[in-house]
């Protein structure tokens, strides 16, 4: 079988000559991309995802891995010049055409920091990578040849009040959590000990939001939190990375059928994750235990609300590697972590703890019988409209 890059493969594909460029591929219908390494992919699966913009709502780009002194995410933002093509090619080939970053900042420096490092990245680089703003932007990038970085915020603890949320919308920040996993200023998370809901400061950050565009995401939401979110806001809500808890019970870190109703009901969408603990509670869990989620979606409020966010980063990883663990905090049981025999947790799934996960998605979607047009909507279709809708007139 002939490898070939991601951009051949449409060529291959559609051109009258493809003959020349290795008929036996076509053939047999599947491609092996990007050299001789990993699955050969249907020649479907690989025109989907080349003619989508495809989004991925939460990845945060390159967790640290801390065997490399410093880690090559942290010296991308400290030294000039650092970020080098072989870095480059590895979100070339991922098939994610955008990565919202879900990072979290614990105050407003913080924040401002953020932006600053990853606005001063992305003008350093403008020749791989481009901020969106709007869909104006997800238009230039459609056949650029770049990768789009979404700027978004997993909680909302740089406000200090809501008329920050004017300057770090200017900044370029477009998704905003209202909570991480505990209670703040605006509401609880999931594993805070009592759900107070959305307070009176998070029904104002709530209002301005809806003002300049930026989305409300409920993902990491308390239940009560969620519920009153999704009732305050006057434009669609997101869930940028949660799962069905109707097919994980008692997995407070997922959505039930009531809110996934009333997310769909404000136009919003769910981003589904690709973490096992939120997929399902025993083992194994596999891809298709993954597409019965985006399935529970699609059949209990339609097609038009669900997409990805996979809460990894390009490489795979749901969190750093080779450094200290994930500290577990108060009720951190909530997480229904698995273990494996050894005591150590698992985290990733089989066939989408890769760069080129989403080209195993798609394959996944195409042998559970979805069409074309609703693989382009999960893909990316469905982001592009409710950033859209959100970032219309009030």
């Amino acid at each position: 079988m002939r490898s070939i890059t991601r951009r051949e493969s449409i060529r291959v594909i559609t051109s009258a000559g493809a003959a020349l460029l290795g008929a036996p591929a076509i053939l047999r219908g599947r491609f092996q991309l990007f050299g001789r390494q990993g699955p050969a992919y249907s020649a479907r699966a690989v025109r989907l995802v080349e003619e989508t913009v495809v989004i991925d709502m939460l990845n945060q780009f390159r967790f640290p891995d801390f065997a490399e002194k410093p880690p090559r995410s942290q010296k991308w933002m400290a030294t000039t010049g650092s970020f080098v093509e072989t870095d480059w090619e590895l979100y070339r080939t991922s098939g994610i055409d955008v990565f919202g970053l879900g990072h979290g900042a614990g105050s407003y420096e913080e924040g401002i920091r953020y932006f600053a490092d990853w606005n001063g990245f992305l003008a350093q680089y403008d020749q791989w990578f481009m901020r969106i703003d709007d869909d104006r932007d997800l238009e230039r990038l459609a056949g650029s040849g770049r990768v789009g970085i979404l700027l978004t915020f997993q909680g909302s603890d740089h406000f200090r009040s809501a008329q920050d949320i004017d300057t770090f919308f200017a900044l370029g920040q477009r998704v905003s959590q209202l909570t991480y996993n505990y209670q703040n200023r605006l509401g609880s998370g999931f594993l805070e000990t009592k759900d107070g809901g959305l307070s009176v400061f998070g029904g104002e950050v709530v209002a301005r939001m809806n003002t300049v565009g930026m989305a409300v995401d409920l993902s990491h939401c308390g239940d009560r939190t969620t519920l009153d979110g999704i009732a305050a806001s006057r434009k669609p809500v997101i869930f940028s990375h949660a799962s069905a808890r109707a097919l994980a019970p008692d997995h407070a870190r997922c959505k039930t059928d009531e809110m996934i109703r009333g997310m769909a009901r404000t136009g919003g969408v769910m981003g589904i994750p690709f973490l096992r603990m939120m997929i399902r509670a025993d083992e194994p869990v596999t891809i298709d235990h993954v597409i019965d989620h985006f399935d529970h979606v699609a059949k209990l409020v339609g097609i038009e609300h669900v997409g990805v966010g996979s809460d990894m980063d390009v490489v795979g990883n749901p969190n750093p590697v080779n450094g200290e663990p994930m500290r577990e905090t108060p009720n951190w049981d909530r997480y229904r972590l698995h273990k494996d025999e050894k005591g150590r947790w698992m985290l990733t799934i089989r066939g989408l703890d890769h760069p080129r996960r989403m080209f195993d998605l798609t394959e996944g979607l195409i042998r559970r019988g979805y069409t074309d047009p609703h693989i382009r909507l999960v893909l990316g279709g469905n982001w592009r409209r409710v950033m859209g809708a959100i970032q219309g007139s009030t």
